[in-house]
C-alpha cells in the first residue's frame, strides 16, 4: 500500500506494462528452450517398424562404441574395436538387403601428406595406416560410375573423451539410417556411400585419404556431413554449398528444418585459413579470441557471418573446398557444449529426441538428393558453364521457423525484398509531410525521422555498454563467469540492465524537450513525434537490412522479418488507438502482440546464440591482458545484443509507458540484487566442468637418457591456476604450490614445452611448470623416441645438403601425435610432395616449419630434408602419449569432481644436423 501511495497513476500503469512483457518474452524463452532441446520430438523405441528411423535404436550404438571400448582415440585399441564393431553392423545390413539392392562394405587404409592453414599457421601433415570403413548401397540396374551421394561421419574421438557427443550419435545415425535404407524396401535413384573415417580429430585425415585415393571420389554428386559439437539439441545446417541447391533441397525436403544462411559462409569460395585444435574441432572455441587476428585468404572479398565467428573445420573443408567441389551440407549438433572434447561426453548426456529429429531429417533429405537432377559426377561438374548457372553461383536466404517450417529465397529476390524497407524508410518523411504539411514544416518532419534513427541506434548501444560496464564493475568484487553453471543466471543479471540502456534515450529526450522552451514537441504534437519516433526506429532494421545485403551476408532476413512485422505492428496500433486512443495501455498492447510471432522467432534465434556462447565460454582462453575479463564481457555483450534484437522492435511504441524514473530505478536495483546474487555462485559443476591441461613432459638427450621431467599444467578460461589451487587444496600441496601461491611469481611453461598440442600451443599463454619426478620413466619404456640419420648425408648437384633421417617412436603404445619443428636453412623434404609449409617466424629467432606425423608407431618414419647451408638443421621433437604413469594418475584422480582434465605424457628431444 505504501508502495502504492508513493507511484503515479502512470508508473502503476508502467510496472503493470513491464511484467506483463516479462510474462510474455519468460513464455517466449520457454517455448525456445523448448524447441532448442528438442522436446517436442517423441523418439521412437527400440522395437518401432523397421522401415521407421528409431532413436532407441541409434543410443545402442552409441552405447556400444562410447562404453563397450577402451577409448576410440588414434594409438589405442578401441579405435580399431569400432572399426570392427562398424564393419560387424554393415556386414549384418547387408545380408538383410533384397534382391532389389547391391550392398558393398569395404575397409580401406588410408595414408598420405600435405599441407594446410591453421589459425593463420601453415602446417604440414603426415599420415599412414588409417582406417575408413565405407558402405556402398545402389540397386541392381546402376553402374558404378552413376552420380552417388556421400554421407560421412567420423568415428575417432578426441583425448580424454568417449566421444559419446563427437562424434558416436553421427556413426550411430549413419548406421541406423543405412539399415532403414535397406529394411524398408526402397531402392535407392542414385548409389549412397557411407562413409565411416577414423581420423578427423586429426585434422581431417580420413577424409582427406578418400578424396585423394578411393576409386569412387569423383561419383560423389553430393554429400552430408555429420558432426557435434555438443551432444544434441538443434541439428544445425552450418555449412552448404558450393551453390545453393543442397540448401534448397534441404528446406524442401527436412521433416524438422534447421537451418539459417547467417550461419552459413560463403562456401562457393574456398576457405585456406581455419581453426582446429588436438584435433579439427577444439581449438575452434578454445581460442575465440584469437580469430580477430586470422585473415581469412578469399578468392575474393566475400565476408562471413555468424559461425565464422566461431570460426572450425569439418570434413566438409576436404569434400567441398579443398580436395573437391562437390556439393553438400555440414550438419552439427550444436547443444550441449559444456560436455563437448571431455570425458563428460557421455551416453547419459545426449538430449532426447535430438537423435529422432536428426534421423528423420536425413532419410527425408537422403532421398530428396538421390532425386535430384542437380547430382552430377566430378566430370560434369567441370564441364558446366558455372557461369551460366545461377544457382551455381548465388548465395540464398533461408531461416527454419522454430523447425516447423523453412522460408527459403534466392539472392535475386533477396536484392528486392531486403532493401524495400529502406525505400519505404527514405519516403516516409514526404508522407508524414504532405499528410499535415499545414501543421509541419518538412525539416521538423525530417529531423523527428533523423532523431528517431539516433536514439534508436543509441539505445542498442548503451544496450550492449551497460551490460559490459557492470559486468566489469563486479569482477572487481567477484570471480568470472559465476553463471558457467547456471546459464539462466547471466540473462537475469545482464537483461535487465540492457533493457535500462534501451529506456535510456527516451528518458533524456523526454527530460530535455521538458526543459526547452522551443523544443520539437511544442511544435510537433505527441502523436506525430512519437510516429517519427517509431519511423526512426524502422529505419534502424531497414538500413541493417540493406547493409547485410551489400555486404554478402546472409543474416539480413532476420532484420527483414523485423521490419515487415513492425509494420503489422504498426497497423494494428493505429487501429487499437482508432477504438481505445493513444494514451490507452490496451494501444501498445495491440502493437505487441501483431509482433509476436516475430518476438517469439527472435527470442529463439538470440536465446541459441547466448547458449552457444555460454557453453563454450569453458574453452575461450585467457589472452594476455584481458583474459580475465573476456568471458563475462563477451556473454554480456551478446546478450545486450540479444535484448536489443528481442525488445529493441517495440521499444519506439512502448517505451512512452516504460522510461519512467521509478522503473529504470526498479532495473537498476534488480541488476545489483542479481550481480550480489549471481556472485554467491560456484561457477563449476558436473554438468559444466572446468577444464585443465596436465601435461608430463619428459625431456631426453637421445637414446633412454632422461634429463628432467616437469608437469606443466593449463587452464582455458577465465578462472586462473589460483583459482584451481584455492579450491583443490590437494593438487597445490601434491604439486608444491603453498597457499599464497601466484602465477606471477611461479615459474612458467615456455611456449616450446606445448609443441605436442601445435597450432594449440600458440594460444596456451597462461600455464605454470612444475616438477615432477623421472625415476620410473625408464623402467615403463624399454625405448624412448629418437631420431637419427638413417644413412649418410648427400650432396646433391646444386649443391644442397640432404639428410636422411629415420624416426623411432620407441616403445610407446598409445601415441596420438608426434609433431616436428624444423629450424635452419631447410630448402625441402619429403612431404607433402616436396613443398615446405610456410615457415612460423619467431621473434628474435630463425623460421621454422611445423610437421605433424599419426599413424601406426610401431613403424619407423623414414624421410629425408633438404638444407641450402652448412649450418646445422635443428629438429624438436614431441611425442603425445595417452598412458600416464602412476604418479600422474594419482595427481589427476586429486582435481575435483567439478573439473576435466586432460592429461598425457609429451616427450621432448631436440637433435641437430
Amino acid at each position: 500500500m505504501a508502495l502504492s501511495r508513493r507511484l503515479s497513476y502512470g508508473d502503476v500503469t508502467g510496472f503493470k506494462f513491464l511484467f506483463s512483457l516479462a510474462f510474455l518474452y519468460a513464455s517466449m524463452a520457454a517455448i525456445a528452450y523448448f524447441v532448442l532441446h528438442m522436446k517436442h520430438i517423441s523418439p521412437l523405441p527400440f522395437d518401432a517398424p523397421l522401415d521407421q528411423f528409431s532413436e532407441a535404436r541409434a543410443v545402442e550404438h552409441i552405447r556400444v562404441l562410447s562404453e563397450e571400448n577402451s577409448g576410440r582415440q588414434e594409438g589405442r585399441p578401441g579405435l580399431r574395436e569400432a572399426a570392427a564393431y562398424i564393419k560387424t553392423q554393415l556386414e549384418m545390413v547387408k545380408e538383410r538387403a533384397g534382391p532389389n539392392l547391391r550392398v558393398e562394405v569395404e575397409e580401406a587404409q588410408v595414408d598420405g601428406s600435405f599441407s594446410m592453414m591453421f589459425i593463420g599457421h601453415s602446417i604440414s601433415l603426415g599420415y599412414r595406416n588409417h582406417t575408413n570403413i565405407l558402405m556402398r548401397i545402389s540397386s541392381m540396374n546402376s553402374h558404378d560410375t552413376d552420380a552417388s551421394v556421400l554421407m560421412n561421419a567420423h568415428y575417432d574421438s578426441p583425448i580424454n573423451s568417449p566421444g559419446a557427443g563427437d562424434c558416436g550419435s553421427c556413426v550411430a545415425s549413419l548406421l541406423e539410417i543405412a539399415r532403414l535404407v535397406v529394411d524398408s524396401g526402397w531402392a535407392p535413384p542414385r548409389p549412397i556411400i557411407f562413409l565411416f573415417n577414423g581420423a578427423e580429430e586429426l585434422f581431417m585425415l580420413g577424409s582427406h585419404g578418400f578424396m585423394t585415393q578411393h576409386k569412387l571420389k569423383d561419383t560423389v554428386g553430393a554429400f552430408i556431413n555429420l558432426e557435434a559439437s555438443g551432444t544434441g539439441g538443434i541439428d544445425l545446417v552450418c555449412q552448404s554449398g558450393p551453390g545453393s541447391w543442397p540448401s534448397s533441397v534441404y528446406s524442401q525436403a527436412a521433416v524438422y528444418p534447421m537451418a539459417q544462411s547467417s550461419a552459413q559462409v560463403s562456401l562457393s569460395l574456398p576457405l585456406f585459413h581455419s581453426m582446429t585444435d588436438m584435433n579439427t574441432h577444439m581449438i575452434k572455441p578454445f581460442c575465440v579470441y584469437f580469430i580477430s587476428v586470422i585473415d581469412y585468404k578469399l578468392s575474393c572479398d566475400i565476408p562471413q557471418d555468424i559461425f565464422d565467428v566461431f570460426p572450425g573445420d569439418t570434413d566438409y573443408r576436404m569434400f567441398a573446398e579443398d580436395y573437391g567441389d562437390i556439393p553438400g551440407l555440414d550438419i552439427i549438433f550444436l547443444l550441449g557444449g559444456y560436455y563437448y572434447h571431455t570425458s563428460f561426453d557421455t551416453i547419459d548426456r545426449i538430449i532426447p529426441g535430438s537423435m529422432q529429429a536428426r534421423g528423420e531429417n536425413l532419410i527425408s533429405v537422403l532421398k530428396a538428393f538421390t532425386s535430384s537432377p542437380n547430382l552430377k559426377v566430378a566430370g560434369e561438374r567441370k564441364s558446366l558453364d558455372v557461369d551460366a548457372d545461377v544457382d551455381m553461383v548465388e548465395r540464398a536466404v533461408l531461416f527454419d521457423y522454430l523447425t516447423r517450417f523453412m522460408v527459403y529465397y534466392p539472392k535475386r529476390v533477396a536484392m528486392v525484398l531486403h532493401n524495400v524497407p529502406s525505400a519505404l524508410f527514405l519516403v516516409a518523411p514526404f508522407f508524414l509531410y504532405m499528410r499535415d504539411s499545414r501543421t509541419h514544416p518538412f525539416l521538423s518532419v525530417f529531423w523527428a525521422f533523423l532523431k528517431g534513427l539516433i536514439q534508436h541506434t543509441a539505445g542498442i548501444l548503451l544496450g550492449v555498454i551497460f551490460p559490459v560496464l557492470f559486468s566489469v564493475i563486479r569482477l572487481l568484487f567477484a570471480n568470472p563467469m559465476s553463471w558457467f553453471a547456471h546459464s539462466y543466471l547471466a540473462f537475469l543479471m545482464f537483461i535487465p540492465c540492457s533493457f535500462f540502456g534501451l529506456l535510456i534515450p527516451r528518458t533524456i529526450s523526454d527530460r530535455v524537450s521538458h526543459c526547452q522552451s522551443f523544443s520539437s514537441k511544442n511544435i510537433m504534437k505527441v502523436e506525430t513525434s512519437d510516429e517519427a519516433r517509431f519511423w526512426g526506429a524502422f529505419g534502424v532494421y531497414a538500413f541493417v537490412t540493406s547493409a547485410y545485403f551489400f555486404a554478402g551476408l546472409g543474416g539480413g532476413f532476420l532484420t527483414f522479418v523485423i521490419c515487415v512485422s513492425m509494420l503489422l505492428g504498426w497497423i494494428a496500433f493505429c487501429l487499437s488507438v482508432k477504438s481505445y486512443g493513444y494514451d490507452s495501455i490496451k494501444s501498445p498492447m495491440f502493437y505487441v502482440i501483431a509482433m509476436v510471432p516475430c518476438l517469439l522467432y527472435s527470442v529463439y534465434f538470440g536465446g541459441f546464440l547466448a547458449l552457444f556462447l555460454i557453453e563454450k565460454t569453458g574453452m575461450i582462453g585467457v589472452p594476455p591482458p584481458f583474459g580475465f575479463y573476456l568471458a563475462d564481457v563477451a556473454v554480456a555483450a551478446v546478450i545486450g545484443l540479444v535484448t536489443g534484437l528481442c525488445i529493441g522492435p517495440i521499444i519506439p511504441i512502448c517505451d512512452r509507458w516504460l522510461a519512467k524514473a521509478s522503473i529504470l530505478k526498479f532495473l537498476l536495483h534488480f541488476t545489483v540484487v542479481m550481480f550480489a546474487v549471481s556472485s554467491q555462485f560456484f561457477p563449476y559443476s558436473k554438468d559444466a566442468p572446468k577444464r585443465i591441461v596436465l601435461q608430463h613432459t619428459v625431456f631426453s638427450s637421445g637414446g633412454n637418457e632422461i634429463t628432467d621431467s616437469t608437469y606443466d599444467l593449463a587452464v582455458v578460461d577465465s578462472n586462473s591456476m589460483e583459482f584451481v589451487f584455492k579450491h583443490a587444496p590437494e593438487v597445490a600441496e601434491k604439486l608444491h604450490a603453498g597457499p599464497s601461491f601466484s602465477l606471477s611469481n611461479a615459474e612458467v611453461s615456455p611456449q616450446e614445452a606445448w609443441l605436442a598440442l601445435f597450432p594449440v600451443s600458440c594460444v596456451v599463454t597462461k600455464s605454470g611448470r612444475f616438477p615432477a619426478k623421472a625415476n620410473r620413466i625408464v623402467e615403463r619404456y624399454s625405448h624412448l623416441p629418437h631420431l637419427k640419420t638413417h644413412k649418410p648425408p648427400t650432396t646433391l648437384e646444386d649443391g644442397t645438403r640432404r639428410v636422411h633421417l629415420e624416426l623411432s617412436l620407441g616403445s610407446l603404445e598409445e601415441i596420438w601425435v608426434t609433431v616436428l619443428n624444423i629450424t635452419g636453412p631447410l630448402s625441402g623434404w619429403s612431404f607433402a610432395d616436396g613443398k615446405l609449409p610456410a615457415p612460423e617466424l619467431p621473434e628474435g629467432g630463425p623460421p621454422s616449419y611445423l610437421l605433424r606425423l599419426s599413424g601406426n608407431s610401431s613403424e619407423k618414419w623414414i624421410f629425408w630434408l633438404e638444407a641450402n647451408s652448412e649450418e646445422e638443421v635443428r629438429v624438436d621433437v614431441a611425442v603425445l602419449d595417452q598412458r600416464l604413469d602412476e604418479e600422474t594418475r594419482h595427481l589427476k584422480s586429486l582435481f575435483p569432481g567439478w573439473s576435466d582434465v586432460i592429461a598425457y605424457t609429451s616427450f621432448l628431444s631436440t637433435y641437430f644436423f
